[in-house]
């Protein structure tokens, strides 16, 4: 459950969480880029995913109001998040800053 494999994991580790669709194209193209970002940072963060249709109420208490939002949370909290299919070089930015 994500009490489980996000908020308490944040605890130990960054979680970094990406709120998708099976049906959002942009969704479709983000997934890869993280899944490779993630590969080679090497457990410097974990990366989780939400299917917004499967966890309607997780993502209405995080505010999801347009997918694929992506939230990195640290010692149980979200501490920031972007929202969009952005080009990997700006996501990396983002991480060596959030990270």
């Amino acid at each position: 459950n994500f009490q489980e494999k996000v908020i308490e994991k944040s605890k130990k580790i960054p979680v970094l969480v990406d709120f998708y669709a099976d049906w959002c194209s942009s969704c479709r193209m983000l997934s890869p880029i993280l899944e490779k970002i993630a590969k080679e940072y090497n457990g410097k963060f974990v990366l989780a995913k939400v299917n917004v249709d499967d966890a309607q109420i997780t993502a209405s208490e995080f505010g999801i109001m347009s997918i694929p939002t992506v939230i990195l949370f640290k010692n149980g909290e979200p501490v920031d998040y972007f929202v969009g299919a952005l080009p990997e070089s700006q996501i990396r930015e983002w991480l060596k800053r959030v990270l």
